[in-house]
């Protein structure tokens, strides 16, 4: 049952033929077995964020071939996850997904901010002794 759920897989999801670090774009680049190459940086996936150049020019491929291992940061990404725009966790996602909000700067967000100000600022946190 489960060797056929393989096969039913590998019929349908393209699987990794070949996968490098590219230093002069500093992006990931994946070349699937449907022709499709896919690129990204490796800030943007969960723990490739902090990753040295160095650290990514070791890339493995899963026999399967629907994942890679960089196996000096301790790495794995699942492809087809990654085709589906999962770059990470649910939680990991989330938090980065509230930092790009937190760096917004619209005009209501602005207007917020001044308005916190004159009332005080935001409370200061109690120290504990």
């Amino acid at each position: 049952m489960a060797k056929q759920r393989g096969k039913d897989l590998q019929a349908r999801i393209p699987r990794v033929v070949s996968a490098h670090y590219d230093q002069k774009t500093g992006r990931i680049v994946i070349h699937l077995s449907s022709k499709l190459i896919v690129s990204f940086s490796p800030g943007d996936v969960e723990g490739l964020e902090d990753a040295r150049p160095s650290q990514l020019s070791k890339i493995e491929i899963s026999p399967s071939g629907f994942g890679i291992y960089f196996p000096a940061v301790d790495a794995d990404l699942y492809v087809p996850g990654l085709l589906e725009g999962f770059l990470g966790s649910k939680a990991w996602m989330a938090s980065r997904l509230g930092q790009l909000g937190g760096r917004s700067s619209s005009r209501a967000k602005k207007a917020a901010s001044r308005a916190n100000g004159r009332l005080g600022g935001r409370p200061r946190k109690a120290v504990e002794r």
